[in-house]
C-alpha cells in the first residue's frame, strides 16, 4: 500500500506491537472477556485497534482529501458544508391523486428532494385492473397506468427545481415511466436538461432480487438497463439514469460484502456495455450512482461507504481510463434498513433508524431516506413520515455532524476495517469475474444461490439468539402499544375507470402504431428509449408496453434452489 506513514517507522511499530502483546495477556489475567466478536458480515473485530493495524497505509495514495482520488474521505472537498445531504424521504400509495398530497405536505414540511415509490403492478408491467395483479393495486406503492396518471402524481411540484427518484426497480417498468416522466416534462415546457433526480433501473432487481416468474430474460433487461443510460447521456445529462440497488440486494439477505461487490460489478458491466456502444466513459459515468443499505453495525456501515468510493475511483481510472475527477467519484443514496424494522415494539425503530442515518451521514451520503417506524406493519402514515423527516432535520441541524468531512478519518479501528472490507468486496468481484460478469452470474442462478445462503445464515443467527434483536429475541414486552395503522386508499375502481376513458378517448390507430414501432426497435440495436418518449404521449399503458417487450424478448423463470 505504499511506504509506511512517518508517525510510525519499524522502532515504534514493534514497541506498540510489544505493549499491544503485554495488554492482551493482562485481559486474561484480569478475566476480562477475550471471545471472538465479528461485525455482521462476518469480519472478526480486535478488542483495540493500535497503528499496527494500519500501518501500511499511505495517507496521499489511500486516503488524500475530500474531493480528491480516491474519494474515500467524500465526494466533495467540504463535504456538509458545502452542501448538505438530499433528504429524500420515500412516498408512494394508493392512486396517484393521493400520493400527490403526500409529496406536497412532506414538501411543506422541508423535504428537499422526492423518493417515488410504485406499487408491484407497476413494477412488474401490468395495469392496475389486469386480473393477474388487481390484488396489489396502490399498495406498496403508487399506481402508475399512463402518462396522465403522471401528471397527477407531481401536479402542482415544480420538478425543474425538485429533485425526484423514480424507484423503477425493474428495467421493464423503467422504460415505461421514466418515459412518462421525461414526456410529462415536456409537455410542461420543461427541457429535459433542466431535470434532476434518479431512476434505480437495475436489471438486477427484476432478475436476482424481488424475482417473480415469467420476468424479461437478464441480457434483455440489461439492455434496458442500458439503453436508458445511454438515452440519458444525449438528452437528460443532470439525471441519473440508474442507481445500482445495493440496498435491495441486502435486503433480499445479501451481507456487506456481497452488497457492494454485486452492485460494483453490475456497475462495470453497464460501463464496458455503454463503451462498446461508443460512448465515451467521461460523458456518462459522472451520472451512474448507487443506493445503498444503512444496517444495525453502525461502524462497518461507515467503513463501507468508505471501502466502495475507493473500489469504484480506482476501477474507473485504472481499469476504464476515466479522466475526468468525476467520473471516478461514486455518488449514493442510503436508506435505512427496512429489514431492521420489527412489528414488535414499533417506537424501537425511530431509535434504530436515528443510528443507521447518522452511520449514512458520517459514511459521506449524498442523499438520505429514512424509514418511519411503522413500515414493518403498514404503509406510513402522516405522523411516522414526518417523525422520519424530523429525524433527518435533527441530524442536519442539531447534531453539527456537517462541520467536517469524514469525521471518523483516522481512525484505527475505521480505516482498518475500510481495508478489510475493500480487500474482501475485490476478492468477491474477482471471483464474478471467472463466471463471465454480472450478467452471466445472474443466468446461471448463481447470484440466487449466494443470496439465498446468506439470507438462511442471518435468519438463523437470529433465532438462535447470536444476533440480538431489542423486542424480537430479547427484553420482550407482551404489552402493546396502539399504533394507527395507515389504510391505503380505493385504487383499483379508481384506476379503472381511468383506464376505461382513456381507451375511449386516445387515438386508438395512434396507439397501435407506436406499439408496433416498439417491437420493431426490439429486433434491432436502436435504443428503445428514444422511441418510448414519444411513444407514450399516445397515452399507451404500462401494461400495453410491458406485452410487447415480453412477447419479444421472452420471458424468463429465475432459478430456485
Amino acid at each position: 500500500m505504499g511506504e509506511r506513514q512517518k508517525n510510525f517507522n519499524d522502532k515504534s511499530l514493534r514497541e506498540i506491537q510489544k505493549e499491544s502483546l503485554l495488554w492482551k495477556k493482562s485481559l486474561k489475567e484480569n478475566d476480562e472477556s477475550t471471545e471472538p466478536v465479528e461485525s455482521l458480515s462476518g469480519i472478526p473485530i480486535e478488542p483495540v485497534y493500535t497503528p499496527e493495524h494500519v500501518a501500511g497505509t499511505n495517507y496521499l495514495e489511500d486516503l488524500g482529501f475530500p474531493g480528491q482520488m480516491p474519494f474515500v474521505r467524500g465526494v466533495y472537498p467540504t463535504m456538509y458544508r458545502g452542501r448538505l445531504w438530499t433528504m429524500r424521504q420515500l412516498a408512494g400509495f394508493g392512486p396517484p391523486e393521493e400520493t400527490n398530497t403526500r409529496y406536497l405536505y412532506l414538501l411543506k414540511q422541508g423535504a428537499t428532494g422526492l423518493n417515488s415509490t410504485f406499487d408491484y403492478p407497476t413494477l412488474r408491467g401490468y395495469d392496475s385492473d389486469d386480473p393477474l395483479a388487481i390484488a396489489d393495486a396502490g399498495r406498496g406503492g403508487v399506481a402508475i397506468d399512463t402518462i396522465e396518471d403522471m401528471g397527477l402524481l407531481f401536479q402542482g411540484i415544480p420538478i425543474d427545481n425538485v429533485s425526484v427518484s423514480l424507484v423503477t426497480c425493474q428495467p421493464i417498468c423503467n422504460i415505461s415511466v421514466q418515459s412518462m416522466y421525461f414526456a410529462y416534462a415536456q409537455s410542461q415546457g420543461i427541457s429535459m436538461e433542466h431535470l434532476t433526480g434518479t431512476s434505480q433501473n437495475d436489471f438486477m432487481m427484476e432478475t436476482a432480487i424481488t424475482i417473480a416468474p415469467g420476468v424479461l430474460r437478464p441480457e434483455a433487461s440489461f439492455r434496458l438497463c442500458c439503453d436508458a443510460i445511454e438515452y440519458c447521456t444525449r438528452h437528460a445529462f443532470r439525471w441519473n439514469p440508474v442507481s445500482f440497488a445495493g440496498y435491495n440486494y441486502r435486503e433480499a439477505g445479501c451481507t456487506t460484502i456481497q452488497e457492494i461487490a454485486f452492485a460494483l460489478q453490475n456497475a462495470c458491466a453497464c460501463v464496458e456495455e455503454l463503451i462498446r456502444r461508443g460512448v465515451s466513459v467521461d460523458d456518462f459515468a459522472s451520472r451512474l450512482s448507487f443506493f445503498f443499505s444503512a444496517q444495525s453495525d453502525f461502524f462497518e456501515e461507515i467503513a463501507k461507504y468508505r471501502a466502495a468510493r475507493r473500489i469504484w475511483g480506482r476501477i474507473m481510472k485504472d481499469r476504464f481510463h476515466a479522466e475526468k475527477p468525476r467520473s471516478c467519484a461514486l455518488r449514493f443514496h442510503v436508506q435505512t434498513a427496512g429489514a431492521s424494522l420489527t412489528a414488535q415494539q414499533p417506537l424501537n425503530n425511530i431509535t434504530r433508524a436515528a443510528y443507521q442515518a447518522l452511520s449514512a451521514v458520517l459514511g459521506g451520503a449524498q442523499s438520505v431516506h429514512v424509514d418511519a417506524y411503522d413500515e414493518a406493519l403498514c404503509m406510513p402514515t402522516q405522523l411516522s413520515s414526518l417523525t422520519a423527516l424530523r429525524t433527518q432535520q435533527i441530524l442536519q441541524h442539531e447534531t453539527r455532524t456537517t462541520h467536517t468531512a469524514d469525521p471518523l478519518g483516522g481512525s484505527y479501528f475505521i480505516e482498518s476495517l475500510t481495508n478489510e472490507i475493500e480487500e474482501r468486496v475485490l476478492s468477491l468481484m474477482d471471483e464474478i469475474d471467472t463466471l463471465g460478469g454480472m450478467v452471466k452470474a445472474v443466468s446461471s442462478g448463481w447470484i440466487h444461490s449466494e443470496i439465498a445462503a446468506s439470507a438462511y445464515e442471518y435468519q438463523r443467527s437470529i433465532e438462535s439468539g447470536k444476533i440480538k434483536v431489542v423486542g424480537v429475541n430479547c427484553y420482550r414486552n407482551e404489552e402493546d402499544i396502539p399504533i394507527e395503522i395507515f389504510e391505503v386508499p380505493e385504487t383499483v375502481e379508481v384506476q379503472r375507470r381511468k383506464l376505461e376513458r382513456i381507451k375511449k378517448e386516445r387515438n386508438n390507430q395512434k396507439v397501435r402504431a407506436v406499439l408496433d414501432s416498439i417491437a420493431r426497435a426490439c429486433e434491432s440495436n436502436e435504443n428503445l428509449m428514444e422511441i418510448m418518449v414519444d411513444s407514450v404521449k399516445e397515452r399507451v399503458t404500462v401494461g400495453e408496453v410491458s406485452a410487447i417487450l415480453k412477447a419479444q424478448f421472452g420471458t424468463w423463470d429465475p432459478p430456485l434452489f
